[in-house]
């Protein structure tokens, strides 16, 4: 009866939306060379005040083409939290461009990021300089006050329980009946909102990152990424040979901050001098964890920092480069983060030196941060009828593989989980996974999707340890390569 009674509700929406007008119009946008569809959508601030205080939801539809076109969208959830979606569409269409080819790819700005009542705080985003633990705390409290003049500044209403309601919105207005959710990192934990929330609503998802709902920091594994590279840096010989006792060499560096240093801006190239601190030194070592060939290049910056040349380690961090298309705004995110990881508890585990870090920061940047109602359900993941398709890096410092794991035991027996041992943050870039998607999502039946065929996802081997170039290795016309 409960699935009869579902399925009939699921017509009569369709039936309601399925003749709803589009209101989108054409416009451009940075990095693609054909007219896409831009759309906006009214919503309260605060949904317990349906006609109070009002926001823009801004949307972007890259439509297809085809002239059998499938009517279940492709709605892609960005990460952070604080990137907006629009402004990694081009990104985001380029790995779904076959999906593209019969399907809308949607690209929604959650509420606070990018044109949908963003939540910016410039002097984080943009420092030109490498900013300590107790400066980043400073400027997230400018920043609050503010963001709290603004317009909409209630930053209590920036949830992500909240946004999935615009997302729901979104998808009426154009309406889309089912939909197929794409959710990378923090967008998985939306997406897992959204399933929750309309079920009905939710053709298949795909979750690359897995954030569960219950997560409170994003550092629980950096240590064991760190630790797993000095261990396979022991077990390669030419990686031992130019990095010997990397974690013992850590360790004493650690121990020998703070320290001042000088070096050249990477970006500016400019003279400048700034105090090294052990945490400091931490927050740039926990950003190159992310990515596997950032992290074959750690242990010489690490061997670089020893004597005394910070640039490398500054350099691959990104601390001083200005944001990116995937960059985050930071009112959004504290406004999501402070009301998710503390609505269960005041304070926050520490098991290492990266979790204190991060422990700390977060306690400090969020005591005075207004947060929002968790609604208790959100820390749940109810047994799921929609296929699901988890993805999980065995070397991601932020969402490991037991996260993964965790999450598709929750979902049922619909769901898939693909993992990559030598992987870091983030599956749909690498090697034929995003064929895996396209086969999951384009699957006629459900009982398809979840036996899509993973064989050709290889357990990628990790990336060789980056040596620096030697005199031996002169180039042709017998010039000495340089590092």
């Amino acid at each position: 009866m409960l699935g009869l009674v579902s399925g009939l509700a699921l017509c009569s929406s369709m039936a309601a939306h399925a003749a709803a007008p589009a209101t989108t119009k054409a416009c451009r946008l940075p990095d693609f060379p054909q007219e896409v569809q831009c759309g906006q959508i009214q919503r309260p601030l605060n949904p317990a005040q349906p006609q109070g205080k009002q926001i823009d939801i801004h949307y972007v539809v890259v439509p297809s083409q085809d002239r059998n076109k499938l009517p279940d969208a492709v709605f892609l959830l960005a990460g952070g939290p604080g990137q907006s979606a629009i402004n990694v569409a081009s990104w985001g269409t380029a790995l779904m461009s076959r999906l593209n080819r019969r399907r809308d790819l949607v690209f929604v700005d959650q509420r606070g990021t990018g044109r949908s009542a963003p939540l910016e705080c410039p002097a984080l985003e943009k420092a030109d300089e490498v900013l300590s633990p107790e400066q980043k705390v400073k400027l997230t409290d400018d920043c609050m006050r503010q963001l709290q003049t603004l317009p909409y500044g209630e930053l209590q209403y920036f949830s992500t329980s909240i946004a999935m309601q615009d997302l729901e919105a979104v998808r009426l207005k154009q309406g889309y009946g089912r939909i197929n959710l794409v959710g990378a990192s923090y967008g998985t934990r939306a997406g897992l909102e959204y399933l929750r929330q309309y079920p009905q609503s939710v053709r298949r998802v795909v979750l690359d990152g897995v954030v569960p709902p219950t997560m409170r920091l994003a550092s629980s594994d950096a240590q064991k990424a760190l630790d797993a590279l000095f261990r396979d840096c022991e077990k390669e010989a030419a990686c031992n040979a130019s990095y010997p006792d990397l974690a013992n060499r850590w360790k004493k560096l650690l121990a020998s901050q703070p320290q001042k240093i000088s070096l050249l801006h990477p970006r500016l190239g400019t003279p400048i001098k700034l105090d090294m601190t052990r945490d400091g030194l931490l927050g740039l070592v926990h950003k190159t964890l992310y990515n596997p060939n950032s992290l074959a290049a750690l242990p010489y910056a690490l061997t670089q920092a020893e004597q005394g040349n910070y640039a490398p380690l500054i350099t691959m961090s990104g601390a001083t480069s200005l944001p990116g298309p995937g960059g985050i705004s930071y009112g959004m995110h504290f406004s999501v983060w402070c009301g998710e990881a503390f609505a269960q508890s005041a304070t926050l585990p520490a098991n290492d030196d990266f979790e204190k870090l991060m422990a700390e920061m977060y306690t400090q940047a969020c005591k005075k941060w207004p947060r929002a109602e968790i609604p208790a359900g959100f820390f749940t993941i109810p047994q799921s009828a929609t296929p699901a398709l988890l993805l999980s890096g065995g070397i991601d410092p932020v969402t490991p593989i037991r996260h993964g794991a965790e999450v598709a035991k929750a979902l049922g027996p619909n769901a898939l989980h693909v993992q990559i041992e030598n992987t870091g943050h983030g599956l749909l870039a690498q090697g034929c996974v995003r064929d895996v998607v396209h086969r999951f999502l384009n699957a006629k039946e459900d009982s398809e999707a979840i036996k899509v065929d993973t064989a050709c996802v290889r357990q990628i081997p990790r990336a060789l340890a980056w040596q620096a170039p030697t005199p031996a290795s002169a180039n042709k016309a017998g010039k000495e390569a340089k590092p």
